[in-house]
């Protein structure tokens, strides 16, 4: 940990073009993000700044520190001790540390808020803080079966005009021979949202992904786009039916895509120093998201990146074009990561120091329709 604690201090992780030391300990050592990030919070908590020589640490929790070092200690163990020091003075570090020694992190943190309260007990309680305003919370999640499920809190202005939008769409539908309208409130305030969202679709002051206007692609087979079988694929992976299409193919906003028999996509652009719309569209069909390896970001967070740079002499087309999330992004342009096009993909090449054979990557988690 201690090793951890002085790549972290160093800057390891810049000298070597990555952001954060837990992305180089996930390339170095595999581990998984949530555990290389443990490591290092953990390692942060036991140090502090490295002494002017460069040749030591000093440790903020000396106590656990040591007990760390010896094995005694989990990284819960470390966690728990250092939360209950927050709140306690540095000369009874030694008696939540031998609690740890002999508990589970649960009664550490239990017995740090015992002895806190046993040496605070007589001050005067502090207030409790005005609570803050509410702001705008959106809560969007799509379950197992495709749909999505929306919760939202809005502050009063922009709930008010949330609802001027909505009402007029959400009012019941005129009486016919069959009754009145169905629907309940609710029903016909669904109903309402998704007419809204194909009217911001259509609108032409829209704001931009990826440097082009929100859209919607559609990635089908021109053999079964032509004879009306199959299905398309949205860009989050979402299959439409064959007989869906047309239909949404005749909204605004919305972009089909039509593949050739091989997959790959038809000319939809012209060479220019950005990527245009068409290209971009195309990588989108192709890479479905950051084609990083193990990265599973979609389209919409991604840039279009020049394999060979422009300013090198790159040209600006598909085959010199890669789709990458701004961290592999940026990791790309920084570290001795190096990507090409090979057989119409592409495949990632680590640096030495991570990989000596250099074997070649690729990102398996988006898959094509």
């Amino acid at each position: 940990m201690q090793e951890i604690a002085e790549l972290n201090q160093r800057g390891a992780a810049a000298e070597l073009g990555y952001k954060t030391l837990p992305q180089v300990l996930r390339h170095a050592v595999r581990w998984d993000p949530t555990t290389a990030r443990r490591w290092v919070e953990q390692a942060v908590l036991l140090s502090s700044e490295i002494t002017p020589t460069g040749s030591e640490i000093t440790p903020a929790l000396p106590v656990t520190a040591a007990a760390a070092a010896e094995g005694a200690l989990s990284l819960d163990h470390v966690a728990a001790v250092a939360e209950a020091m927050k709140t306690l003075p540095a000369e009874v570090e030694n008696l939540v540390v031998e609690c740890a020694r002999d508990h589970e992190p649960a009664a550490v943190r239990t017995f740090g808020k015992d002895l806190a309260y046993g040496l605070y007990q007589n001050d005067p309680e502090p207030r409790d803080p005005e609570p803050a305003p509410e702001g705008n919370r959106l809560t969007l999640r799509q379950n197992k079966a495709g749909d999505w499920k929306l919760a939202a809190t809005l502050d009063a202005l922009t709930g008010a005009k949330f609802a001027t939008l909505l009402d007029p769409l959400a009012k019941p539908r005129p009486a016919t021979d069959e009754g009145p309208d169905p629907r309940s409130l609710d029903e016909r305030q669904g109903d309402a949202l998704a007419e809204l969202i194909d009217l911001m679709l259509r609108a032409d002051q829209l704001p931009e992904h990826g440097g082009e206007p929100v859209t919607l692609t559609l990635t089908m087979a021109y053999r079964d786009l032509a004879e009306q079988t199959g299905h398309a694929v949205l860009d989050n992976g979402e299959r439409i039916p064959a007989d869906q299409v047309r239909q949404l193919a005749c909204s605004a906003g919305i972009i089909p895509m039509v593949m050739g028999g091989r997959s790959q996509p038809l000319d939809v652009g012209r060479r220019s120093r950005l990527f245009t719309a068409g290209i971009r569209r195309a990588l989108v069909a192709r890479d479905h998201g950051c084609a990083f390896p193990g990265c599973s970001r979609p389209p919409k967070h991604c840039d279009a990146h020049h394999i060979h740079h422009w300013a090198d002499g790159g040209d600006t087309r598909i085959d010199n074009g890669v789709l990458l999330c701004r961290h592999h992004h940026t990791l790309i342009h920084r570290s001795g990561w190096e990507v090409k096009i090979e057989h119409g993909l592409p495949v990632f090449y680590a640096p030495t120091w991570l990989d000596p054979l250099r074997k070649p990557r690729r990102n398996q988690l988006h898959t094509a329709a």
